[in-house]
């Protein structure tokens, strides 16, 4: 008896849903938003007038939106229309704040600090057209500004541009000794963007921009100049697959950012090269409050020995509490995994802890594989943290990190930023 209520059930189920997909819909409809027009909503959409009622595509729908830095939470409702076996398919939202302040801040035991401040509206003229700009002081003053919006052209190419002034003073790691230079590059860039669907994107376009590598102090080489200064461009392309599962601060699922450069340059002293690596992101839910996050970088490079290799051991970057830049290879492995706890939950505040490991090894300049090896170029850093959390408010997650080295020449320090690390 029991298996044949099972089968009945099925059979049921099997008709209902073929009945449902025969039913029309009438007009798309969307309430509850404010500030993002309904005009940008139904232009994203996959659900049109004059389409058969998809549950599947309405709930491909809802995915998609809640991804909008401008939506925090979203919903369909379907009601039956005037004319017979059509219905009105209702999507609604529940909006974010999206003028949203960041801050970068770190420190190190060797007294270094350093800061980056900007504000980012990521919903410009009730599109999710994101306009941002930063200020940053690491010794010397430097700013940016950036232009994003993923769904100018359509529902599924747009554009970005931006453009950043930086000065901040570089080790660079001679035979004989580390020098200090003052660098400064000013670059413009145009990208294309192109969304295959709302878990596949590409970005690809060009950036021009002036490096200037100016001597302070430290070490000399005769075969390394104490002032450069070279014109470059660089072709990018960029594909992201996003398979997480977003609810408030917790997320599940896979993530890949393959990121491939070509970059041309005027001068023999920082030949052309091609650089290319690959993000890595893996979340999973641990019981009602814990979530297990886990970062893998794979990244490579033209083996060109330069004192000026393209990947940096870095604060900010990839290890938290080891400094500002202590280290350059022309290859990177970089692992950073952490466990993080709500403790606090509350209608819209969060307190969540954090404890996590970095780790990392490099290539040296014109070295082998076998670097990766090397006790000199591995990086162990374990640590603790906390996040204060505005459910809210779009990206709003104030973060505290302190860092301690463990492996060779380890240093600590603490790391401050808005977002969590990755």
């Amino acid at each position: 008896m029991a298996a044949m209520r099972n089968f009945l059930s099925v059979l049921l189920l099997l008709i209902a849903v073929s009945g449902y997909a025969q039913y029309k819909v009438a007009d798309v409809k969307v309430q509850g938003n404010e500030r993002t027009t309904t005009n940008f909503i139904k232009k994203i959409v996959r659900l049109k007038p004059g389409m058969a009622l998809d549950s599947t595509l309405m709930d491909q729908d809802i995915y998609r939106l809640k991804r909008l830095p401008s939506i925090s939470h979203a919903y369909y409702q379907v009601f039956p229309a005037l004319e017979e076996g059509t219905y009105n398919v209702y999507y609604g939202v529940e909006e974010n704040f999206t003028l949203i302040p960041f801050a970068n801040v770190y420190t190190s035991n060797d007294g270094e600090f350093a800061f980056r401040l900007g504000l980012q509206e990521f919903n410009l003229f009730g599109n999710n057209v994101t306009l941002g700009g930063f200020y940053q002081r690491d010794v010397f003053n430097s700013y940016g500004v950036h232009l994003r919006a993923p769904y100018l052209f359509s529902n599924k190419l747009g554009l970005a541009v931006s453009y950043q002034n930086l000065r901040t003073q570089e080790p660079v790691f001679l035979d004989n000794g580390t020098a200090d230079y003052r660098y400064n590059n000013k670059a413009f860039e145009v990208l294309g963007l192109f969304e295959v669907n709302f878990q596949n994107r590409f970005e690809f376009g060009i950036n021009f921009f002036t490096e200037n590598y100016d001597y302070l102090f430290g070490e000399t080489a005769p075969n390394v100049p104490q002032d450069l200064e070279v014109d470059k461009y660089l072709l990018k392309l960029i594909y992201n697959y996003d398979g997480i599962e977003y609810y408030y601060q917790y997320l599940s699922g896979f993530k890949s950012s393959l990121n491939f450069q070509y970059v041309h340059s005027t001068s023999g002293m920082l030949p052309e090269f091609v650089i290319g690596f690959n993000d890595f992101t893996y979340f999973q839910r641990v019981g009602k409050r814990g979530n297990w996050a886990n970062r893998l970088r794979l990244g490579l490079s033209s083996n060109i020995d330069t004192p000026f290799a393209p990947f940096a051991v870095d604060n900010n970057l990839n290890i938290r509490g080891v400094g500002n830049i202590i280290d350059r290879g022309t290859g990177a492995i970089v692992l950073n995994t952490e466990y993080r706890h709500t403790l606090i939950d509350k209608d819209w505040f969060v307190l969540q802890s954090n404890v996590f490991i970095d780790g990392g090894t490099w290539r040296n300049p014109g070295g082998d594989f076998s670097d990766f090896s090397d006790e000199q170029n591995l990086r162990i850093y374990p640590g603790i943290g906390v996040r204060f959390i505005h459910k809210r408010i779009f990206n709003a997650i104030f973060r505290i990190d302190y860092g301690h080295g463990i492996t060779n020449m380890g240093a600590k320090g603490i790391v401050f930023g808005i977002g969590q690390y990755f």
